[in-house]
């Protein structure tokens, strides 16, 4: 699948489930919320202190399984590289992507003030590969 195309999905379909790399070696998973800045990286919010963020600060490699709102239908899978961007820095990052997969939200300042408080970061992956390419 061409990553351009990859990136007009997800878009579109904003539900994921993104997959890290434990310690061990075993994946970790976590549904997130997924959209694509203006640069075209996969965007998502999550807390300094989640696992997800930890594991991708060791290792910078993702996976994503993007779904549809109602589960079944068109689903891609994106792999890719990650850079994680942390407050201060994250704070115009976190308003463009809660604008790319939920709109304007009623208060800015209410916004800005609970992504300090639940010390939230920027995850941005670079896609570097998705599929499938076709149906099984």
């Amino acid at each position: 699948m061409d990553l351009d195309e990859a990136r007009e999905v997800v878009r579109a379909q904003h539900h994921a489930v993104l997959a890290t790399m434990r310690r061990d070696g075993t994946p970790q998973m976590s549904p997130v919320a997924a959209g694509v800045d203006d640069a075209g990286r996969i965007v998502i919010s999550t807390r300094e202190t989640a696992y997800k963020t930890r594991n991708l600060r060791r290792d910078p490699r993702a996976w994503l399984c993007v779904l549809p709102d109602g589960f079944y239908g068109r689903w891609i899978q994106v792999s890719g590289d990650v850079e994680i961007v942390s407050l201060p820095d994250a704070m115009e990052p976190l308003v463009d992507y809660y604008r790319a997969v939920a709109g304007e939200h009623a208060d800015w300042a209410e916004y800005r003030a609970a992504m300090e408080s639940e010390q939230r970061c920027v995850v941005r992956i670079t896609p570097t590969a998705a599929g499938p390419d076709r149906a099984g």
